[in-house]
């Protein structure tokens, strides 16, 4: 058996996919060449925007004219478009899957073979190492909670014993990937309630458990929880800021992580990287709007102030940074002035690079719910193009 994988999408899919090519060589499966030389083809998909999942369906439509040639050919489908499929309790969006995709032999959800197997590298200087899985932010534009589930942290201990192997074996570099790293885990941390329903209440903070240490079986020292208070109010706690610490200190030439929320970078964070020279200068940090109530119909939980304060203080104590971000146009109800307050910030922000995409209803989503998709296409395609102008086309040029 032969197996050729394809993955789309951002680094935690590729970091799946390492994982993926693991298993089946436990299998005893041999890579192929091609499409063509393969009778197991693996599509680990990506549902973040709507071209990657017509990319998709376009790709799994075509492969499947090969199972005429190839009557051994199993098409397997996982990843995030699975992800939200297993997860719709109603059904409908696997129906709807199965009627587009009739080629697919198998709809696998990644956990089963993607975040609990270990890693089979290619790459020998430099590795994706996952903390965490899922998301519980519920940006009203984003499927990740619902492709991937809510947040689930892998054990400290683990991810320790990892990058000491890693190490060892002579990597250079270690990328730390989770959806959102900062939050790293608070689902590990003794607390008798569902941490993301208690998110800032008071009641969460009084919980005379979060000063009780770690369960036992995460083998932790004493750790008190960090609290992010200088965004307006305090978040779920996190031991981001230990981890990163702990990893760094293990020796790499560079330790990198992606990606960031604005709302849960502490100060404690900003000064573990101020401190050690080998973590990352190159900050991804999410804005997504420039414009206060654009936030708040994302449900981001910041204002344009707020981010830019977090800014200064990251360029005020890390020297040489360079910040990089995620940017939406033409998201639900966005005026001109709205996106004027965009092309501000990232004016103010000199950001290096930025991700712009433009704005598509995902299902299952709130606002695709909610909120109508009112901005005319070309306008949309207008507004990315002055931001890409406006801050790639620069960068482009020096290269």
């Amino acid at each position: 058996m032969k197996y050729f994988i394809k993955t789309f999408g951002c680094q935690q899919n590729h970091a799946d996919s390492v994982r993926i090519v693991f298993y089946l060589k436990a299998q005893g499966m041999k890579p192929a060449g091609s499409y063509e030389k393969a009778n197991y083809i693996v599509i680990n998909t990506c549902m973040i925007r709507e071209s990657a999942e017509n990319r998709v369906y376009g790709l799994v439509n075509n492969l499947s004219k090969l199972k005429i040639e190839n009557c051994k050919l199993k098409i397997i489908v996982t990843g995030c478009m699975t992800g939200m499929a297993l997860k719709d309790k109603t059904g409908k969006f696997l129906k709807l899957l199965k009627k587009r995709l009739p080629g697919v032999d198998e709809f696998l959800a990644i956990e089963e073979i993607g975040f609990d197997t270990t890693p089979l590298r290619v790459d020998k200087t430099s590795a994706f190492v996952p903390i965490s899985n899922g998301c519980n932010n519920f940006c009203t534009y984003c499927v990740v909670p619902y492709t991937r589930g809510r947040e689930k942290s892998l054990p400290y201990q683990d991810i320790i014993k990892e990058c000491l192997k890693l190490k060892k074996k002579g990597y250079k570099s270690i990328t730390l990937l989770g959806q959102n790293v900062n939050s790293y885990g608070a689902d590990l941390i003794n607390v008798a309630r569902d941490t993301s329903l208690l998110r800032g209440s008071a009641e969460y903070l009084r919980n005379p458990l979060l000063e009780e240490p770690l369960h036992s079986q995460h083998n932790l020292k004493r750790l008190k929880p960090i609290y992010v208070k200088h965004l307006g109010r305090y978040r779920i706690p996190t031991l981001f800021p230990y981890l990163l610490e702990q990893v760094a200190k293990i020796g790499f030439e560079k330790v990198d992580f992606i990606s960031s929320n604005p709302w849960d970078f502490s100060d404690e964070l900003i000064d573990v990287i101020a401190r050690n020279k080998n973590i990352t200068r190159t900050i991804h940090l999410p804005v997504q709007s420039g414009d206060d109530n654009v936030l708040k119909r994302m449900n981001r939980w910041y204002t344009r102030d707020e981010y830019l304060n977090l800014v200064a203080n990251l360029k005020f104590k890390i020297k040489n940074l360079k910040l990089t971000t995620d940017i939406i146009v033409g998201f639900c109800g966005e005026t001109e002035k709205e996106f004027k307050n965009t092309v501000k910030l990232c004016k103010k922000v000199g950001f290096s690079w930025a991700f712009v995409s433009v704005y598509s209803q995902r299902p299952m989503a709130a606002a695709a719910k909610i909120l109508k998709d009112d901005v005319p296409h070309p306008v949309k395609d207008k507004r990315w193009k002055i931001l890409d102008d406006m801050i790639n086309k620069p960068h482009l040029k020096k290269r």
